[in-house]
């Protein structure tokens, strides 16, 4: 039976024992493990029937620990490390031999990132080694941002659960690789891509990639509902497509006046993206437990943190 728990030294060591513990980070809930532990790491894929091709991210303690697990850091990286971690952006890098492939598929980078949330961090200061991390869920559903989906998720195929309260961003870190030096988005998330543009200048995005990722999170279709669900710009005429269907709506930050839902969530009713993304996820899961039909998801205006959670319900719509 899974154990939610804010004891740090028990997480540490089950983790010591090759074991995993969810552990909260500001994003979401991520399933745990020893970076040098094959045991831990091939427990981590296969509890998350994650495929193997689909590479890790590693979560260090402080920004000067990375010399330690990497070859070399582009400027441009050490600015994006400088400004925002702890926080949630990865940054994509050449890795040193210590790092085993089975964490980076194969491949000659690792994506690595200092989690700005006080539980993690302290645990992470407690540990001789990093903790690779991928979201708590079974791959491509919902991402958990509460010790309760995790527990809900998993049961007792994992025997802990540190409990650090409900995720404040709400949705994944933004990872950044660079090829020739030059700075690429993989995957949007929390931090925008105006924001970091504030750092290092114009960014290119290239954020969905099915065969031989070259981060987390590049697959179409991920973090989805059971429940058939669609995005849409006219929430009242997508409605109209579905008569006689139990239908839930996800909306920015307006309720829709309508007789034909069942139900409605407003991510936010003053209008506040991070507000919104915070709440994403949680929204998700409670509108997935309600048997419905249908999925009727509104989309974001097309920048800032909007930009990133039109990402997630794209990859969420996607069959």
């Amino acid at each position: 039976m899974t154990i939610i728990s804010k004891d740090i030294s028990k997480a540490v060591k089950l983790l010591t024992a090759e074991e995993l513990v969810a552990i909260p980070t500001e994003t979401v809930y991520g399933l745990a493990g020893n970076i040098y532990s094959t045991k831990a790491i091939k427990t981590i894929f296969e509890t998350k029937q994650r495929p193997f091709f689909n590479p890790l991210i590693v979560h260090i303690p402080s920004i000067d620990y990375l010399s330690n697990i990497v070859e070399y850091i582009p400027e441009k990286a050490k600015l994006l490390a400088e400004a925002f971690w702890p926080g949630p952006i990865t940054l994509v890098l050449k890795k040193k031999n210590i790092i085993p492939d089975i964490i980076t598929a194969g491949k000659d980078t690792v994506a690595v990132r200092v989690p700005n949330h006080p539980v993690t961090l302290e645990l992470l200061k407690k540990l001789p080694f990093p903790l690779a991390a991928p979201s708590a869920n079974p791959f491509s559903s919902i991402s958990p941002t509460t010790a309760k989906h995790v527990e809900d998720y998993f049961k007792d195929k994992i025997k802990m659960v540190l409990d650090g309260g409900p995720c404040r961003s709400g949705i994944e870190s933004t990872i950044v690789g660079f090829e020739d030096d030059n700075p690429i988005i993989y995957r949007l998330g929390s931090t925008p891509i105006e924001v970091i543009e504030t750092v290092i200048g114009e960014i290119e995005i290239k954020n969905r990639k099915e065969a031989a990722p070259d981060a987390p999170g590049m697959l179409g279709r991920h973090y989805a509902p059971k429940t058939t669900t669609v995005l849409t710009k006219n929430v009242s005429d997508a409605i109209k497509q579905y008569p006689n269907r139990l239908i839930g709506l996800l909306v920015f930050n307006s309720e829709v006046e309508t007789n034909a839902v069942f139900t409605q969530i407003i991510l936010s009713k003053k209008g506040d993206m991070v507000e919104a993304a915070s709440k994403l996820y949680d929204a998700l899961h409670q509108l997935d437990l309600q048997n419905l039909d249908i999925i009727i998801a509104e989309e974001f205006p097309d920048y800032g943190l909007g930009k990133s959670i039109n990402d997630r319900l794209k990859r969420a719509t996607k069959r």
